[in-house]
């Protein structure tokens, strides 16, 4: 059977099924014949972003009535892993999106702020989030971006750094401090456009992996913001961080067992063309073995992973499920990837072969939205909390 359509073993619904199978042709028709242009020049195409909008993929959760296609959480999930099969650097485009972005501001965001843009981000805006500062990362709440309300307009001053689509996006979530002195309980989340007075995108990081993916600094010098731009409430911005991010870990599990699926279809079409011997390697029981392994693997990450997803979406605790998703598949990828290599032999270590760089796009998601480190910390306390 061709792996590019072979069902997973998990169950989806037809509409699901569907949709899926959309989403992976989308991606090999208008995604894959840029992948390594894309990662050489360490450059997002601006076709690929309006193509990704003309596939109804920007706006996925968001109401029909604003634009959007109004699907579910898990549904963004398999457009994320679809995407990621091919290229991670445009799979995490779409999972901040619709993960992150949208999902704060239809669930945080007044009538008036839903109205303005999430029609906007269904059909043209990107949006990026920014939480992240030089000495507050997995310390999320240490940020010091500070905002002072003078009249009807917060000013803000500072900078945030490693902000996905930051060359990309159109409008940010930005979460400043509006008093210091009351630590976490002063952080508030803001709508800043990238046209605001005193904002601009800084310095672009050249990074390891996902590489089109624009990951910027972002500056602020008495930027103007009106006090109608602000997200939720005053002072509850950490309340709108923690939860929105506990949503984004499962799109980020999504991206990773995207990118480890990719490697691993890729590693079973190359193992029976590549003859040792006088035969082809996949015949010998060593690398039969590797296969399964890595198939065992991938299969347990997807199934953690849409577990998750379904329990967002039924309303129910997923914070626990959703860092164990995020731990484990990000390890699963790095694992799986990594063994793709070896049974590429000398090929997985050139660019010739796409297997070189699933490895590098699946490092980074034992790092952001809450390293490996972290979602060990949320799953000991929660069963730690339990037994109280």
């Amino acid at each position: 059977m061709n792996t590019s359509t072979r069902p997973a073993l998990t169950q989806l619904s037809e509409d699901e099924s569907a949709f899926q199978m959309a989403v992976r042709e989308f991606a090999e028709n208008e995604i894959k014949p840029y992948v390594t242009e894309m990662d050489e020049k360490a450059e997002m195409k601006k076709e690929i972003v309006q193509k990704l909008f003309e596939m109804g993929l920007m706006g996925i959760e968001t109401p029909e009535k604003l634009g959007g296609a109004g699907a579910s959480f898990t549904m963004a999930c398999l457009a994320v892993e679809e995407i990621a099969k091919v290229d991670g650097s445009v799979s995490v485009l779409c999972d901040v999106q619709n993960t992150l972005v949208t999902n704060a501001l239809i669930k945080w965001g007044s009538e008036t702020i839903k109205s303005k843009y999430l029609p906007k981000m269904a059909k043209e805006w990107v949006g990026a989030y920014a939480l992240s500062e030089s000495s507050s990362g997995s310390d999320a709440f240490a940020l010091k971006l500070r905002a002072e309300l003078k009249g009807d307009k917060y000013v803000l001053n500072g900078s945030k750094l490693w902000i996905t689509n930051g060359n990309e996006a159109n409008v940010f979530i930005v979460f400043a401090n509006i008093d210091l002195s009351k630590g976490y309980k002063g952080i508030t989340a803001f709508l800043v456009e990238r046209g605001f007075p005193g904002f601009k995108v800084g310095k672009k990081e050249d990074k390891l992996g996902i590489r089109a993916s624009s990951t910027c600094e972002l500056l602020f010098e008495n930027c103007e913001v009106p006090a109608t731009q602000v997200l939720g409430e005053v002072g509850k911005g950490y309340k709108i961080a923690i939860e929105t991010l506990n949503e984004g870990r499962i799109g980020i599990g999504a991206q990773m067992i995207g990118i480890a699926g990719g490697a691993y279809e890729a590693t079973l079409k190359y193992v029976q063309s590549r003859e040792q011997f006088g035969k082809p390697i996949a015949q010998f029981q060593g690398v039969q073995f590797q296969l399964a392994e890595m198939r065992t693997e991938l299969e347990a990450a997807r199934l953690m992973v849409y577990n998750a997803a379904r329990l967002k979406d039924a309303g129910a605790d997923f914070i626990e499920a959703a860092a164990m998703a995020k731990l484990f598949s990000s390890r699963a990828a790095e694992n799986i990837t990594s063994t793709a290599i070896d049974l590429f032999g000398g090929n997985g270590f050139t660019k010739e072969y796409p297997v070189e760089k699933f490895w590098r796009d699946a490092k980074i998601g034992q790092i952001y939205e809450g390293t490996s480190n972290m979602q060990l910390q949320t799953i000991a306390k929660m069963e730690l909390d339990s037994q109280r």
